[in-house]
């Protein structure tokens, strides 16, 4: 539950020049730009930018002086060629000559300026490269360098670190003013570097490699200049209080997290993701960490994906415990709604639409750290980058205070349209965007399906299986990371327990659970033992029972519905030759779902069921003995079971586990099937015995 966050010591120069000398120029940049991105002390996800000033052809052929310069919305991390913006270095220049101007005017000039209207929107920086005269630039916003923009003292600490190699400028939000004064900064004799207050750092070279080189130079030098100034400091002013274990710190979390998520869902519903590594715990049991937390972002780039401030809570384990903490937090989250409300009231002056008021980044007092998030990838995001505001408060504070922007300062970069354009660029949430599923029997035939449909539709998947190995190995080829694996036995109640208490710990809760896990025996009556029934309803009555049970009472705590699909079958509504034990079991699951339909109606919980028929490929249960079972049933050889199956359905065809998994995705949609519960969908090609009456 913890991600390293630790700052090195010293920055790494990992140029390499025999990987370097054969590439060209934009693939250069790139690869400077990616070495910068690799570390995310000195690149956030998607902040900073780095252009390179070349002499190129134009469309006409004729050389021209270009800049290249990273798109908005990349990530220097993984950008490519494709990612820059190449633009007309003269025509850009031409703007020096003006006072002011407006972002609407500038960002209207410089799409004028690109070589090709295909390429995607130059940076908000673009004019700040534009203005260097150096030819290659990096704008970085690394942890130790913000440690001094983000001072109380700041541009003293600057002049002490740096000396006259460095230009200080208060802080200004990026655009057409910004530019100038760091083109102006960097034609100064002597100068290596520019500082922005409480925003980040610009260093420039001569070559690609010169500027990679200088921009590492710079953090390092921060690096060293800190960590004496800083050395015999207790960060975040001491410990209050020594951490909880491991053990303790779960149980309290899994106690609330449901509540939590529940509180912060109202809009759409929201991944969690928990942090309680050891400096996120540092920070939570510092003295010091409330009053640093509310003080503001780390760097203008966070405001979109972590708020002005995240919500503090409260709470002394030493005295405490999950059940003080659970209405607390209800408190808190609403509380911070009204005052987000109150900040965007206060600042609104363009009748914007007011974001989601709730929080991203939620700090309990002596725990740890919730991220808050539309996906798992946002709130993945929120995490990364309160890991380094983390970092920034800390060495801030030792130097002598933490500042950061003010309340205007913070909604002009978070309603900016320059930055929400940003956003914009993101791909649409899919169907399940934000949701938790939790699949039984997820490492079979239909499970493993099942599973990749609902991981397809933008829900993170909890495949559970008795088959530990299987079920990661599913988990793990599910897309964007959205699979998780947990081992469950559906027949033992701690199993079922622990396994949702891990999807709370890892996603938050869960919305849809699916009861997928099976067996299946056949053999006339005269030969049905009893441990025959009673494997048979343990696992598909008792089972389906004790699984729904856990989801109803997650389901509960979060408040806000959910969908629960239970896995039958064509025996459920007719009687099995030969099938006795596991026709009868099916009939459970089936009437129980109905009577949990009833139950959770009134709380937004639907439960419905799918019945398949046949699905022979890829099933485990078709593998076993129950094969030679059934075709001995219908007095057929075990190979002709397939094409017995296909045509005694009115459709002539054979079930797939994708034709399950698709009515799954049906009865789990809240968009599909919102208003259907207690139904039956048979999958089964059509057996006119099975047609519900």
């Amino acid at each position: 539950m913890g991600v390293d966050t630790q700052q090195a010591a010293t920055v790494q120069n990992r140029w390499d020049d025999q990987a370097a000398a054969p590439l060209s120029p934009i693939d250069t940049l790139v690869y400077r730009s990616n070495l910068l991105g690799a570390d995310r002390s000195i690149a956030n996800f998607g902040g900073g930018n780095t252009s390179s000033k070349l002499r190129m052809p134009d469309h006409t052929g004729r050389e021209i002086d270009t800049l290249w310069v990273k798109g908005s919305g990349s990530d220097l991390a993984t950008i490519t060629a494709q990612g820059f913006t190449g633009l007309r270095q003269e025509e850009m220049l031409l703007l020096q000559q003006r006072t002011r101007m407006s972002d609407e005017e500038m960002v209207a000039y410089l799409s004028r300026c690109q070589i090709e209207p295909a390429m995607p929107r130059s940076s908000i920086e673009t004019l700040l490269h534009a203005f260097v005269p150096q030819p290659h630039v990096d704008h970085t916003h690394p942890d130790v360098t913000n440690m001094i923009c983000c001072s109380s003292d700041g541009e003293a600490l600057a002049r002490e670190c740096f000396g006259d190699t460095a230009v200080w400028i208060p802080y200004i939000r990026p655009g057409y003013t910004l530019s100038r004064q760091v083109g102006e900064a960097a034609q100064r004799p002597g100068v290596q570097v520019v500082l922005l207050a409480k925003h980040g750092l610009v260093t420039w070279g001569e070559t690609q490699q010169e500027c990679y080189t200088n921009t590492l130079q710079a953090i390092n030098r921060a690096l060293e200049f800190v960590a004496a100034r800083t050395s015999d400091v207790e960060p975040f002013g001491g410990q209050r209080g020594a951490p909880l274990s491991t053990g303790e710190r779960e149980d309290i979390l899994a106690t609330v997290l449901p509540v939590l998520r529940g509180a912060v869902s109202g809009e759409t519903p929201k991944i969690l993701r928990v942090d309680t590594g050891d400096m996120v715990t540092q920070f939570v049991c510092g003295a010091d960490a409330e009053a640093l937390s509310q003080v503001g972002a780390a760097c203008p780039d966070h405001l979109v994906h972590t708020k002005m401030r995240p919500l503090w809570v409260p709470f002394d384990p030493a005295r405490e415990g999950g059940e003080e903490l659970r209405p607390r937090l209800l408190a808190c989250v609403e509380r911070y709604r009204e005052e987000y409300r109150e900040y965007f009231t206060a600042h609104d002056e363009a009748g914007e639409d007011m974001a989601d008021p709730n929080p991203r980044v939620v700090l309990v007092a002596g725990v740890g750290l919730i991220a808050i998030g539309k996906d798992a990838r946002a709130a993945a995001l929120s995490r990364d980058l309160y890991h380094r505001a983390i970092h920034v408060m800390r060495g801030a504070h030792a130097l002598g205070g933490y500042v950061s922007l003010t309340e205007a300062e913070s909604y002009a970069i978070e309603y900016w349209p320059l930055e929400l354009y940003k956003l914009s660029l993101a791909t649409p949430p899919k169907e399940l965007a934000g949701r938790i599923a939790l699949v039984t029997g997820g490492a079979g035939g239909i499970g493993s399906a099942i599973a990749r449909e609902l991981a397809a539709a933008g829900a993170c998947v909890v495949v559970a299986d008795l088959n530990a190995e299987g079920a990661a190995e599913v988990a793990g080829a599910l897309p964007d990371t959205r699979g998780y694996p947990v081992r469950m036995d559906v027949t033992e109640e701690p199993t079922v327990a622990s396994a949702y208490r891990e999807a709370t710990l890892t996603y938050g809760g869960v919305d849809i659970v699916v009861s997928n896990a099976g067996l299946a025996s056949s053999a006339p009556v005269e030969e049905t033992t009893v441990e025959m029934w009673d494997r048979n309803h343990s696992v598909l009555t008792k089972g389906y029972f004790l699984v729904a049970r856990e989801a109803f009472r997650v389901l509960n705590q979060q408040g806000i519905g959910g969908s629960i699909v239970f896995i039958a079958s064509k025996n459920a509504l007719v009687g099995g030759k030969n099938a006795s034990a596991y026709s009868t079991a099916k009939a459970a699951e089936l009437h129980l779902a109905r009577c949990l339909a009833e139950e959770g109606g009134a709380v937004g919980i639907r439960v419905n069921t799918v019945n398949p028929d046949a699905v022979l490929q890829g099933s485990k249960i078709w593998g076993s003995s129950w094969r030679e079972e059934r075709a001995r049933s219908y007095d057929i050889a075990p190979e002709e079971l397939e094409e017995f199956y296909r045509n005694r359905t009115t459709l002539k065809v054979n079930i797939l586990p994708e034709d399950i998994a698709r009515g799954v995705l049906f009865f789990a949609s809240p968009i599909r099937a919102a208003k259907s519960t207690g139904n039956i969908l048979n999958v089964d090609g059509g057996v006119p015995a099975a047609f519900p009456r």
